[in-house]
């Protein structure tokens, strides 16, 4: 069983900067997948950002290249997702969620990802 508790979220302004952190328990945790997610307001929840358990492959959606960088550290057990430039639109309840399936390329569906931390909530004023 893995345990994934978010933080670092809050209220930024527009342009702004933050530095979402996802600490994991658990001795396996080196060896999955790590993503993040985010729901706003009303929708679904989407896809923002992967990283193999290596760190050597990231993926993200589109909306967020070259503003957000994902990133992890094995040796503190956890995820980070920096999120720089941020945009009204990106407010929205942050996942962490991790992946125990042996893959060589991360996925972006949220069916593929077998735990879930709690959220943390990232609200950028205009």
């Amino acid at each position: 069983q893995v345990q994934l508790v978010e933080s670092g979220g809050g209220l930024v302004q527009a342009g702004g900067s933050l530095r979402l952190s996802c600490a994991a328990s658990g001795r396996t945790f080196r060896r999955y997948i790590m993503g993040w997610f985010r729901q706003a307001p009303g929708k679904g929840r989407e896809f923002v950002a992967a990283i193999s358990w290596s760190g050597g492959t990231t993926v993200y959606v589109d909306s967020v290249k070259g503003r957000f960088t994902i990133s992890r550290d094995g040796a503190k057990n956890t995820v980070y997702l920096q999120m720089d430039s941020l945009k009204p639109e990106d407010a929205a309840v942050y996942y962490c969620a991790a992946d125990r399936e042996s893959k060589t390329y991360p996925d972006r569906s949220l069916n593929e990802y077998d735990y879930w931390g709690q959220g943390t909530q990232v609200t950028v004023s205009s």
